[in-house]
């Protein structure tokens, strides 16, 4: 059997194992996101759907060159995805602060109390996310658990306006979120190496000291990713915001669902998805960048 023959079933073997998956991710992500792409520039149809007329307005009804007869420019879309970049920031913070001191102690734990904690973590994932999302309802509502509470205690002397607020949607967001930052957190942290740990500290290294230049160094991989998987989803999320976050909290993810639902201006949606896809490619390229400049720095060292 020749060189050349045996080159080729490799590549054969490769195309029949790669085949598939490549065939079902042209055909259920690239193909879908074409369409989005190109009706992102259509004009948008009297009664819904498209004219198949190119129509650049969409995207300047959000980003200000809209020509200001047919489509004008309103600061009313910005706000909106400049606030969903910051309740999506927030939410990184806050799942960070959650995690990132929980990940140690857990991974502290003997083995069996590890694996059960775990469990606890994933746990929440064998419920459906709206159940969830309603018993957030009942908690914060104005006679809900929480507010009782406070009252109980002597805390508060009347129900807090919690539901239908921002804090409600980053309360519901960091819940929600949390398992998405802890796993990566908690793979870096379960690597760290405790000799380095005490040789910082037999050298004289206080314990801020072996953290910042021991520790933070070497889970920072795992702090960005974490901070990557929670912020895509949390950016584009409209579920949260409907349920706890009402009329009053409206994010990119709500706008984009009332122009295909509500508006059936299907090309305006699509503008304003392909500008929520943009930006986390943006984050995705910036991430995959640092870690390949990580990864080479490491090989140089």
């Amino acid at each position: 059997m020749t060189a050349l023959s045996l080159a080729a079933r490799a590549r054969l073997r490769l195309v029949a194992l790669l085949g598939p998956a490549t065939l079902v991710i042209v055909g259920f992500f690239l193909v879908p996101m074409a369409i989005m792409a190109l009706y992102s520039l259509l004009e948008p149809g009297l009664y819904g759907g498209v004219e198949w007329s190119f129509y650049p307005d969409n995207f300047g009804r959000i980003l200000g060159w809209a020509d200001g007869s047919n489509e004008e420019f309103d600061i009313v879309y910005l706000e909106i995805l400049l606030r969903s970049f910051k309740l999506a920031a927030i939410t990184v913070v806050l799942t960070l602060a959650v995690c990132y001191p929980a990940a140690f102690w857990v991974a502290r734990q003997p083995e069996r109390r590890r694996n059960f904690f775990l469990f606890l973590i994933t746990l929440p994932f064998f419920t459906s996310l709206i159940v969830r999302l309603y018993a957030w309802v009942l908690i914060l509502r104005p006679t809900g658990f929480l507010n009782l509470a406070l009252q109980a205690l002597g805390l508060a002397d009347r129900p807090l306006n919690l539901i239908y607020s921002e804090t409600a949607v980053l309360i519901g967001m960091t819940y929600i979120f949390i398992p998405f930052m802890f796993m990566p957190i908690y793979a870096s942290v379960e690597k760290l190496d405790r000799k380095l740990l005490e040789a910082s500290a037999d050298l004289g290294a206080s314990r801020w000291q072996s953290f910042w230049r021991i520790v933070f160094p070497l889970t920072l991989p795992g702090i960005a990713a974490g901070s990557i998987i929670v912020f895509i989803p949390s950016l584009g999320n409209f579920i949260v915001p409907s349920l706890l976050g009402g009329a009053r909290v409206v994010m990119i993810g709500n706008l984009v669902e009332q122009q295909f639902l509500a508006a059936r201006n299907w090309p305006f949606g699509a503008a304003l998805a392909m500008l929520i896809m943009a930006a986390m490619l943006v984050f995705l390229l910036l991430y995959v960048r640092w870690q390949s400049r990580s990864q080479s720095r490491e090989g140089v060292a």
